[in-house]
């Protein structure tokens, strides 16, 4: 997973540059015509994303609170939010309220530096990729500076590329992360706080809802998965007669499989990172050298079922596994 750095990354800054709140249309893959249109408007700050004139997220790059780039007020195909009330609502917990905005990929410790908590800032710099929608298709793709706790250096340099697919059961959002620095070393800790994390619905919440944290062994909520490595992990439960969850799917190209820190009140993260953290042995450390790459990818899930009953997540999986070959 750690390859030598190419240098293509700054040519292709070099001759992009994003135009007003433009978006081009991707390319209609055979037998996608039909498919709902995945489509984009940028905003100052923030990129609203409908999938078939409805929403389905907002990518927030410059919050005033959050310090790190994020998904918010993700909808499920059947219009149900999936995520928690970002900013949380009067009916939902308030805890955490700046740190699990919906869905997001934190660390608490690189270089000693905290940005799970806020402490150290993840900058947006720009879009590599424009925004491209289509028909059950949408991509775009960043560059964020993770910096330095009093903001004046660049601690490494991280290309995410976002893919956006409509699929049989629901929607996917595909996101690959590679992180670099050709200044210094990364070297990322052991805690709990590390990994892809999100915030469920609170109708879903196992604590305050109706809901079930599930795993792909079939061990269930906080008491079975916390802690526990798995291929993926289901966050799902009723709401009114459907059925609607999330899961995440970390990549088995990952230099690891991900542990996860499962909890009842509505949350769990997907960490390959924190094995002490996580009690699965002796403290881990994670280094990167100058000049050398490290790549991290994971697949979210999100889905209703109308039937009301639960989905059988295993196909989603496999279907991404398939898309990654």
């Amino acid at each position: 997973m750690i390859k030598q750095l190419i240098g293509s990354i700054g040519v292709i800054a070099l001759v992009f540059l994003l135009a007003g709140g433009c978006t081009e249309d991707s390319e209609v893959e055979s037998g996608e015509e039909n498919k709902p249109e995945v489509k984009f408007d940028l905003n100052p700050g923030e990129l609203l994303i409908t999938i078939g004139d409805e929403p389905f997220a907002t990518y927030s790059f410059e919050d005033t609170k959050i310090t790190r780039p994020f998904f918010a007020n993700v909808n499920t195909p059947c219009g149900i939010q999936a995520t928690r009330n970002f900013p949380p609502q009067p009916e939902d917990p308030q805890d955490h309220d700046t740190m699990h905005p919906g869905i997001w990929l934190s660390f608490g410790d690189i270089n000693g530096n905290d940005y799970w908590r806020n402490k150290a800032k993840v900058e947006h710099e720009m879009f590599v990729e424009k925004p491209k929608g289509g028909p059950g298709k949408g991509t775009f793709s960043v560059r964020n500076y993770y910096m330095s706790p009093d903001g004046k250096d660049r601690v490494l340099a991280e290309l995410v590329e976002y893919t956006i697919l409509v699929r049989p059961s629901g929607y996917l959002l595909i996101w690959d992360s590679t992180f670099s620095s050709d200044s210094n070393k990364i070297t990322i800790g052991d805690q709990e706080e590390m990994g892809l994390g999100i915030r469920l619905n609170t109708a879903v919440n196992v604590e305050y809802g109706e809901g079930q944290i599930t795993n792909a062994e079939g061990m269930k909520d906080e008491e079975g998965t916390w802690g526990k490595a798995s291929d993926w992990i289901d966050y799902s439960g009723p709401v009114d007669d459907k059925y609607i969850g999330m899961a995440i799917m970390p990549s088995p190209d990952n230099f690891r499989s991900s542990w996860y820190h499962a909890r009842n009140y509505g949350f769990v993260a997907a960490n390959p990172f924190g094995r002490a953290a996580m009690e699965q042995g002796e403290k881990s450390e994670v280094t990167v050298s100058e000049g050398d790459e490290f790549e991290l990818g994971f697949g979210i899930f999100v889905y209703c079922t109308s039937t009301g009953e639960k989905l059988d997540v295993s196909d989603a999986y496999q279907d991404y596994l398939d898309l990654r070959k």
